[in-house]
């Protein structure tokens, strides 16, 4: 029986709470080596793609500058594009939000890189009702947050647009005519959004268009990703979980006329491995009380209470009285819950029952899913996953930068490879190729060509 091959990409880690970024083998997020590092790595283990998260404002709380944060990290394409010239085979996605950019500008530049690369772009799409975060752009706070996909969904249309507006054989090298375009529309789109007239700038793509991906989990996230995503980015941790998610999204995707098997479903996890299982458990929770010291704790519950906490004792129990739930005590963030009461009744009920001080019981609740044991056991429940259709692979975050994804590739990927359930070389050129995916088709004109 053929068995169901794992995709998986490589997230370079941010100065976040998912990274361990006081050890003192933690590299630069600034330094180009660093990223280069992690993604020859990832080629190195033949995976996928390497991803790259971006913010648009340094998030604050309680005015200050939110030490939690991705902080200080060079432009999304600017390293994408610089990747390309060190990688050959390697997906390069990036996070760009279409809410504070154009569409127009935004296509061309995924088209450059998918172009650079030789058909190896992808944009993680992403959006934002934040008038904090809008504060940084002309036009900050303006979308209502009920808006946000209806803007995304027309930045991809006229993306698209342009994307499609040369056909695949519309530039000819005539040696004697000289280079020259044929079959090019004009792209004219009216919206509520953009009033656009012109044409694309660059012939298509290596693989079409760049491969889109999509992560949000609301009811509107979920419809915008399976109308128009390859790839979903989620959070949903067990394989129960993985399973009614994949399924709802299969299904969305069939309603919206296409089929179940156009989207990969990719979950972010980390991982944690040992010579032994005792050992691989122990490292995962060394590294978890490094990943929340007791100010970040303490940060964390300002972010549910809703208040200022200083000089509270992460040690002791958890904070006495009930959260605010009109605080705005953090800004550039959703806050952590939607029913901060409910959260902290949750929390505290957790705690009396362990036994756990608030600081143990912020590491309990804030932990993203983790495969945790020996190479061996992560190897075999991360296949499980897969064979089980509760994903289509991962989104690996290491805990180190950059040297992270590095054991993952030395002890892990081997036994994956065999299993039956990995690659032993690259068959394809392009991203669309690793991940299984159809050469999107060509749009219809919108307009008439022009000669």
């Amino acid at each position: 029986m053929t068995r169901r091959q794992i995709h998986l990409g490589a997230h370079f880690p941010g100065v976040n709470n998912t990274t361990v970024w006081r050890d003192p083998r933690s590299g630069s997020q600034v330094d180009f080596s660093s990223f280069k590092h992690l993604a020859r790595t990832a080629e190195r283990g033949l995976m996928d793609f390497f991803f790259l998260a971006e913010g648009l404002r340094l998030r604050e709380q309680r005015g200050r500058i939110h030490d939690l944060d991705v902080v200080g990290r060079p432009d999304t394409l600017t390293v994408l594009n610089s990747l390309a010239s060190v990688t050959t085979h390697l997906g390069l996605a990036g996070t760009i939000n279409a809410t504070f950019n154009e569409a127009t500008e935004l296509a061309k530049q995924f088209a450059s890189l998918d172009h650079l690369s030789g058909g190896r772009a992808a944009w993680n799409v992403v959006t934002s009702s934040d008038a904090f975060t809008g504060e940084n752009f002309r036009r900050g706070g303006y979308l209502a947050h009920a808006d946000r996909y209806v803007r995304a969904r027309e930045v991809l249309d006229v993306a698209r647009e342009f994307w499609d507006s040369w056909a695949e054989d519309a530039l000819v090298a005539d040696p004697v005519a000289g280079v020259f375009a044929r079959s090019i529309c004009q792209v004219r789109h009216t919206g509520p959004q953009f009033d656009v007239r012109g044409t694309g700038l660059l012939p298509r793509s290596p693989q079409g268009h760049p491969v889109l991906l999509q992560a949000g989990d609301s009811d509107d996230g979920r419809e915008f990703g399976a109308t128009y995503a390859d790839a979903i980015f989620t959070m949903h941790g067990s394989l129960e979980a993985g399973q009614r998610f994949t399924a709802d999204m299969r299904a969305r995707a069939v309603r919206n006329g296409r089929s179940g098997d156009d989207l990969r479903i990719l979950p972010g996890v980390t991982f944690v491995l040992g010579d032994t299982p005792d050992e691989a458990r122990e490292r995962a929770r060394e590294i978890r009380f490094q990943q929340v010291g007791p100010e970040q704790a303490v940060a964390f519950l300002e972010q549910v209470w809703g208040r200022d906490l200083t000089g509270f004792d992460p040690e002791g129990p958890l904070p006495a009285g009930d959260p605010e739930t009109t605080s705005t005590i953090a800004q550039g963030r959703t806050r952590m819950t939607k029913d901060p009461v409910e959260t902290a009744r949750t929390w505290r009920e957790l705690g009396e029952a362990n036994g756990w001080n608030a600081r143990e019981v912020v590491v309990e609740v804030t932990g993203r899913q983790q495969f945790v044991g020996t190479p061996a056991q992560v190897a075999e429940e991360m296949d499980a996953y897969v064979q089980a259709d509760a994903c289509d692979g991962f989104i690996l975050v290491p805990t180190l930068t950059p040297t992270g994804l590095d054991e993952f590739v030395d002890r892990v990927v081997p036994l994956l490879q065999e299993r039956g359930s990995y690659r032993t070389g690259y068959t394809g050129s392009t991203l669309r190729e690793h991940l299984g995916l159809q050469h999107p088709h060509r749009l219809a004109p919108a307009a008439r060509a022009t000669a």
